[in-house]
């Protein structure tokens, strides 16, 4: 039987691609800023732990995390990344809200991914209460903002390694 793992950002740093030659978006959204600059804060220090240069770095807030999807695009648009890695998170309430929004964030974020067909990170925590937000935001869990800097390195790195073999 597996062990199930407690700490969801523990990874092989062997494992991971120099990001020196990636330009990276990162998204995150104001809405529980107490959570979602934890995440911000993790997802920037990996990338940078891996190379990523300040000059191919680019940060933006947007309002909440219903507005990531169309962040993200015209990130794509203006600013040309390699990849955007989109940070938010929806805490379950008393009304239907909650679904309404992940949903929408979901399928946007992935709508761009495939419009754009480069990396589209989801880093949102859809959680049922804030306690379950902070153990995801570098709490006991890990966190998924260190998680999202990761997938995208090894996803760039996974379309750079493609279009080596198939010409675009």
């Amino acid at each position: 039987m597996t062990e199930k793992k407690t700490n969801l950002s523990d990874y092989d740093p062997s494992a991971v691609p120099d990001g020196s030659q990636y330009k990276i978006g990162v998204i995150a959204a104001e809405w529980n800023s107490n959570v979602t600059d934890a995440l911000l804060q993790g997802a920037v220090d990996t990338l940078r732990q891996y190379g990523v240069k300040e000059q191919n770095l680019i940060v933006r807030r947007v309002p909440g995390t219903f507005e990531l999807p169309s962040a993200a695009d015209t990130m794509f648009q203006l600013c040309n990344p390699d990849a955007v890695i989109c940070i938010g998170c929806v805490i379950q309430g008393d009304t239907r809200h909650f679904e309404f929004i992940c949903q929408a964030v979901s399928q946007g974020i992935t709508n761009v991914a495939l419009k754009e067909r480069r990396p589209v990170i989801f880093s949102v925590l859809t959680c049922d209460t804030m306690q379950q937000a902070l153990d995801r935001a570098g709490g006991r869990h890990g966190n998924k903002g260190v998680e999202g800097a990761v997938t995208a390195l090894k996803m760039v790195d996974y379309r750079k390694s493609l279009s080596k073999e198939i010409p675009f």
